[in-house]
């Protein structure tokens, strides 16, 4: 009910018009706003309201230009860095620890059998290729090199370059005897690569190297991985070092610990590596004290002697100190330790607090990101090193229909020469490939809160020599039963981890423009170049709705003349008089005559019965003593 007498007064309000026009309004705006210069417009005379005009506008173009700025570097989000320090009993860091070689070569020869004889013939072709012309191939087998062959690029003539295979017996007088000595490599203009063909060798990219030894070991690297990728998890875990085997002594503080206390994950590149201090059971440990004596010391047999001869070149442990709950990239960010030395590693502690969109990209647990976590099987937390590999997984199944070994399969297959004979050649384009790095970067986001540990690294050897000796018979009888050594300096490790201090820091960021600061700036500028407020803000904003409301007026009343005009121009007769208008109203048969009435046309041509006339309703609004307007505006002022 309400409703509708609110919108019968806007109509009456439409069909009066406008009580004011544009002009009138504006003057009264001027004549009546606390803004200062409005009103000198008006009160002076020309020549000044000219000036007063002029500094007007220029003032309200700039407090609009300052306005635009403080909005704009409010949108930008800027952040402030603040940095402070705190002391505190702290927990513990996961510590992930591996050995250089993932699989024990005693275990992996009967895989790697073929391919090492291959690696032999090789490298007798690339130290010694006069000799190696003469020793026969047949029993090697080529089904791995056919794949991704070595092969020498001979480039003294830049127009045409000379390929040669390394088990290729081309006769000197074929190719040029410069080109059959490029084979050793020795001279300008040679170098070795790897030939990546796909489209059943129709297509082949060469992959250079500088040096022979990186040629071979990445070679050697992506034929293992072809052959591993066809086998079993289980079988995978049980080829490398057991945390039995590996881990022979554990002090955490003046507790001491045991292989048992570690969680056994596999790391592919690594193969079996233990997590100390996960969280994943139980709570995190904490540190009593910080100082070597209260931190965690290990003593790790790497056993150096059964490595993967061409596979792993390098000897040590490799470890990382990393938060609970989250999963260890060793490979990325992991430290190695060398054998036959003591390595002690002081900690320090580095909180990182971000403020999350839309200040910074982050991601609190990676919900909002459009990249399947998959590393989310550990149950660990989101990092951008889970996303980035998930990324480049996602990639390689979507162009080269399988999985790498390196990362987790999601429901696809492993790559492998046998059922993806083009997969080399994809890997290694899409692993070059700066657009797919770059997609991934851009859709992968930091995490908003996260731990970094610093760490201070120093070594000495260890044993000493003065203790070598009666050292090894220890460890050995412990790990063996046995009385003889079995163990030698290049198999073992010693680790020392503990924090330096309790102290540590907290890097967090702050908005640097908040709302408060935007509208002080607003509010400063406004009140400076114009002498106004809030609320001279509130009266142009009146102003505005005013202006509005007289358009709205104006257009109504003219598209209602307009619609009259057209019904007066479509009516061709003379205009009824007051008595056929009367009769009209009073007898429903009554129609008045046409100018130009036709004999043909029947006056009702439905043959309708017409209504029987009778005494019209009486007009009650002839009983008014005042004209409608009036009263109009008299129920309208009541109202307000």
């Amino acid at each position: 009910m309400h409703l509708r007498k609110y919108l019968l007064k806007g109509l009456h309000r439409l069909q009066k018009g406008p009580g004011y026009t544009y002009k009138e309004l504006l003057v009264w705006y001027c004549n009546n706003t606390n803004t200062h210069g409005p009103k000198r417009i008006i009160c002076e005379g020309p020549k000044k309201k000219a000036m007063w005009f002029l500094i007007t506008l220029l003032f309200a173009s700039l407090v609009c230009w300052q306005w635009s700025e403080f909005i704009k570097t409010y949108l930008n989000w800027e952040v402030t860095v603040s940095l402070s320090l705190g002391f505190k009993t702290m927990d513990f860091p996961a510590v992930t620890i591996c050995n250089a070689s993932p699989f024990q070569y005693s275990k992996t020869k009967h895989l790697l059998m073929d391919l090492d004889e291959l690696m032999k013939a090789v490298l007798e072709r690339i130290l010694a290729p006069e000799a190696s012309y003469a020793n026969t191939t047949s029993a090697l087998n080529f089904t791995l090199w056919n794949n991704t062959p070595l092969v020498l690029i001979y480039e003294q003539d830049s127009s045409h370059p000379v390929v040669l295979d390394l088990f290729e017996n081309i006769p000197s007088a074929s190719v040029g005897s410069n080109a059959a000595q490029g084979r050793t490599c020795s001279a300008p203009g040679c170098k070795l690569a790897m030939k990546l063909c796909s489209l059943n060798g129709t297509v082949c990219t060469f992959r250079n190297f500088t040096s022979a030894t990186q040629a071979v070991t990445e070679w050697y690297a992506l034929q293992a991985t072809n052959i591993f990728s066809q086998v079993s998890r289980q079988e995978l875990v049980e080829m490398g070092y057991s945390a039995e085997h590996m881990i022979l002594a554990c002090l955490f503080g003046t507790e001491p610990c045991s292989y048992r206390n570690f969680t056994s994950i596999f790391y592919p590149n690594y193969g079996n590596c233990y997590i100390f201090n996960w969280g994943m059971t139980e709570k995190a440990l904490p540190s009593a004290n910080p100082g070597a004596e209260f931190g965690l010391k290990l003593i790790l047999d790497i056993d150096q002697e059964d490595y993967v001869p061409f596979l792993t070149s390098t000897a040590g442990a490799r470890l990382m100190l990393h938060e609970q709950r989250t999963y260890p990239f060793i490979k990325e960010e992991g430290i190695d330790a060398m054998s036959g030395t003591e390595t002690s590693i002081g900690v320090l502690v580095d909180k990182l607090q971000r403020m999350g969109e839309p200040y910074s990209p982050c991601t609190m647990n990676g919900s909002d990101v459009a990249i399947r976590n998959l590393y989310s099987s550990y149950n660990t937390t989101y990092s951008s090193q889970a996303c980035l590999h998930s990324c480049f997984q996602d990639h390689m199944i979507h162009n080269c229909s399988c999985g790498h070994f390196l990362y987790p399969l999601p429901g696809a297959r492993y790559c492998n020469n046998q059922d993806f004979p083009d997969w080399a050649y994809c890997y290694f384009n899409l692993w070059m490939s700066v657009t797919q790095r770059e997609t991934c970067i851009n859709m992968c986001k930091e995490s908003c809160n996260d731990t970094q540990y610093t760490m201070t690294i120093s070594m000495a050897d260890w044993p000493s020599e003065a203790s070598e000796d009666w050292i090894f018979h220890v460890l050995s009888q412990e790990r063996d039963h046995s009385t003889n050594i079995t163990l030698s300096r290049k198999g073992v490790v010693k680790l020392n981890i503990y924090f330096q201090e309790f102290n540590y820091r907290t890097i967090e960021e702050s908005a640097a423009n908040n709302i408060v600061w935007l509208l002080s700036n607003l509010g400063g500028q406004f009140g400076f170049w114009m002498g106004g407020s809030v609320l001279c803000l509130i009266e142009f904003g009146e102003i505005i709705i005013d202006f509005m409301w007289i358009t709205i007026i104006k257009l109504v009343a003219f598209f209602k003349g307009l619609r009259q005009k057209q019904a007066q121009a479509a009516y061709t007769g003379p205009p009824p008089t007051v008595a056929e208008l009367v009769e009209a109203h009073t007898n429903f048969g009554f129609q008045p005559d046409t100018t130009n009435p036709s004999p043909h046309v029947e006056a009702y041509p439905d043959e309708q019965t017409l209504p029987i006339p009778g005494t019209p309703p009486p007009n009650y609004d002839s009983l008014r003593l005042q004209p409608l307007d009036t009263i109009e505006s008299e129920s309208e002022g009541d109202a307000i």
